[in-house]
C-alpha cells in the first residue's frame, strides 16, 4: 500500500491529509484513555492500523528519497512539517494515557490476586488438628511486562 502522487505537491499534500487524519484519530483513543473508556478507543482501530502502516511506509520512503517532496513549495513542506510535530505530540501524549491505563489495570490485577490468596489463605495441611486438602494450591501468574 503506497500513496499514488502525481508530483511532490501532491504527494506532500497526501502526506499532510494522511498525517492530519491519523492525528486526529490518535487524539480520539488518547482521549478515550484518559477518560478511562479504552472501548470507545476500539472503534477505529481498524483505520488507525491501515494509516499508521501507510505512514510509516510513506515516511520511510521519503526518508529514503527525500527528492519525492523536494520541489514541493515550501509552504507545504513547513505544513507538513507542523502536521508531523502534532502527530509526534499526539503520540506522546496518548503514550502517557496509555501507561496510566497500564498502571491502573496491573494495580487491579494485583489487588484481585491479593484477594484471592487472602480469602484462599489459612489452614496448615500437615501437625495436630490438620485437615487433608486444606489450603489447596492454585496457581496465579502476574506479568509485570503485560
Amino acid at each position: 500500500m503506497a500513496i499514488d502522487a502525481q508530483d511532490a505537491d501532491d504527494r506532500v499534500d497526501q502526506l499532510i491529509i494522511l498525517t492530519e487524519r491519523l492525528t486526529e484519530l490518535v487524539a480520539m483513543e488518547a482521549q478515550a484513555f484518559e477518560q478511562r473508556r479504552p472501548q470507545d478507543a476500539a472503534q477505529n482501530m481498524e483505520e488507525t492500523s491501515r494509516l499508521a502502516n501507510l505512514y510509516r511506509h510513506e515516511s520511510a520512503r521519503v526518508r529514503s528519497n527525500p527528492a519525492m517532496v523536494a520541489s514541493a513549495p515550501l509552504a507545504m513542506r513547513a505544513r507538513l512539517v507542523r502536521a508531523t510535530e502534532a502527530f509526534d505530540a499526539v503520540l506522546a501524549r496518548q503514550g502517557r494515557a496509555l501507561e496510566g491505563a497500564k498502571t491502573v489495570t496491573e494495580g487491579l490485577v494485583r489487588a484481585i490476586a491479593e484477594e484471592v490468596a487472602n480469602r484462599r489463605g489459612g489452614g496448615a495441611s500437615y501437625g495436630p488438628g490438620a485437615t487433608p486438602g486444606a489450603g489447596q494450591a492454585t496457581s496465579i501468574t502476574l506479568n509485570r511486562r503485560a
